[in-house]
């Protein structure tokens, strides 16, 4: 019989002793193959641009390029690999984002051996392997972040200062609709003022419209290698489905 092909593996954390645990956990296993472990998000991008790879295990909280960015940034890989979230914090809203992202997958650093192989094998086959604590948080997410594309609109003009009257004066209505349009923002954004609804706006990712990350990647695969990484400055949709908390839902 064949030889069933081993689940390619990259690690990125800028803790030594996370990669190294993780490492020493996952090369244990019959099965899995780890090709590499790096510090950072500019150097797991140059791996890529190089080594596919099917699962990556990655740390949310990193200085230079977050995990964010770094989700961001597979999105312009032809084959970008399921994501497994690794975080010492919980509960997290950019645990919660990086979901929404595309991230597949959560674990804590200080997760047991017999999980961090389950999540793997999980996010691998297709599932999910997410608390219900995301689960119920990403719901809720949901439902008060449906905005408008006018709401959206008059919230950028919101995070820059502009007042209700100098918003309306801009796409040409009244203040007073202006003010409408604001207490339904922050209604939806479960905040308590437009103050808040901006800050959360720009912490949610709700208002980039651009991000560096992006261009960290383009620039990557295009120079075909570490230099160009250097010189640069700088989905899958949540499954619906849901199982018991830390385990892999079906």
């Amino acid at each position: 019989m064949a030889a069933m092909a081993s689940i390619k593996i990259l690690i990125v954390d800028d803790q030594a002793v996370v990669r190294e645990g993780f490492s020493s956990v996952l090369r244990s296993q019959e099965g899995l193959s780890v090709l590499g472990a790096v510090a950072g998000g500019e150097a797991a991008m140059r791996f890529l641009a190089h080594c596919a790879v099917d699962v990556m295990l990655l740390d949310l909280h990193m200085p230079a390029m977050s995990g964010i960015e770094i989700l961001l940034a597979l999105q312009g890989l032809a084959c970008p690999p399921q994501v497994i979230i690794l975080s010492s914090f919980e509960p997290d809203n950019e645990i919660c984002r990086a979901i929404e992202i595309g991230a597949t997958g959560f674990l804590r650093k200080d997760t047991s051996s017999s999980e961090i192989i389950e999540a793997v094998y999980a996010v691998h086959s297709g599932r999910t392997y997410l608390p219900q604590w995301i689960v119920n948080r990403i719901s809720e997410r949901k439902v008060r972040l449906d905005l408008s594309p006018r709401e959206l609109e008059i919230l950028k003009m919101v995070s820059k200062g502009l007042t209700n009257k100098e918003i309306g004066q801009a796409i040409q209505v009244s203040h007073f609709t202006v003010r409408n349009h604001v207490g339904h923002i922050i209604a939806k954004l479960g905040v308590s003022d437009r103050t808040e609804a901006a800050t959360v706006a720009i912490q949610q990712g709700i208002l980039v419209d651009r991000d560096p990350a992006r261009v960290v990647c383009q620039e990557i695969i295009a120079g075909g290698g570490p230099r160009a990484a250097d010189e640069t400055a700088g989905g899958r949709p949540l499954s619906a489905q849901s199982a018991r908390p830390a385990n892999a839902m079906n």
